[in-house]
């Protein structure tokens, strides 16, 4: 599984850029969402966009982000992983918290039962960017090591 480390590495990069995308798109999607009237053929296709979006691009992605992280930690060693990967992981799991957001919100979307402003989508579309700034210092820089 060693010879393949560089590989999983690759993959877990590209499905990271691609969950990260996702994570940043889909709230800007609620921005502009939060301007169309329930029912509307603008707020139809806002809902098509969000649900494509979230299970085609962003469900696959993350998992598959999480799946070759864990077999790239499995492969470095889990005992010799520090503090850093720990921050990391932190990091990861409220990235996975905020999908999970991201996914109740598009319900509330769906039913006509968003009560968030255009406002909040606005600042939300922020946390995954400072929790992925987060992961990367943690990977590349290891302040704690």
């Amino acid at each position: 599984m060693a010879n393949y480390y560089e590989w999983l590495k690759a993959l877990h990069l590209i499905s990271m850029v691609a969950w990260m995308a996702g994570l940043f798109y889909l709230p800007r999607l609620y921005v502009y969402h939060t301007k169309a009237l329930y029912g509307s053929e603008m707020d139809k296709t806002f809902q098509l966009m969000e649900l494509r979006l979230l299970r085609i691009i962003i469900n696959p992605a993350m998992i598959a982000t999480i799946v070759f992280g864990l077999l790239c930690a499995q492969i470095y060693g889990f005992k010799a992983l520090g503090i850093w990967f720990h921050v990391k992981m932190m990091a990861v799991m409220l990235l996975v918290i905020f999908h999970m957001m991201l996914a109740r919100w598009r319900k509330a979307f769906a039913t006509g039962q968003n009560i968030h402003s255009e406002k909040f989508y606005r600042i939300m579309n922020e946390v995954p960017v400072a929790l992925m700034i987060i992961a990367v210092i943690m990977v590349i820089v290891k302040p704690f090591e």
